[in-house]
């Protein structure tokens, strides 16, 4: 049990260490403004979409009158629902956060003209020769 707890580990440690001091650091080169923008898109469809699948937890799936009773405290079918732009409404009053439809609108803005931006700066990029 000495050998399983204290020195395979402490083996292991030393190896791995060994590993790193041969290896020479690798020298990246600086990332292009395509590629951040890029990155940036990435970041503002996966927000976008966890912010559509939050505002999309507020609606009826099962039992429509479960969604009323849960968010708004009324035992009642929903007045309306749709999923884009998000909305709940049980007795004349809208469940869904205000700040939800907006928040998509700027973050698929964004989505779309960093993506525009990425691929416009990748050709510049390439017709310039880099």
């Amino acid at each position: 049990m000495v050998i399983l707890a204290v020195f395979l580990p402490t083996w292991a440690w030393i190896t791995v260490r060994e590993a790193r001091r041969d290896r020479r650091p690798a020298v990246r080169p600086p990332r292009s403004a395509a590629r951040k923008a890029a990155w940036l898109a990435l970041l503002a469809y996966l927000l976008g979409g966890a912010l559509h699948l939050y505002g999309l937890s507020y609606m009826p799936f099962l039992q429509p009158e479960d969604a009323c009773w849960f968010k708004a405290g009324h035992m009642a079918v929903p007045d309306s629902s749709s999923a884009l732009p998000v909305s709940l409404v049980c007795a004349g009053e809208e469940i869904v956060p205000a700040w939800v439809n907006p928040g998509l609108l700027v973050l698929a803005v964004a989505a779309v003209g960093l993506t525009v931006a990425s691929v416009v700066l990748a050709v510049r990029n390439r017709r310039r020769g880099r």
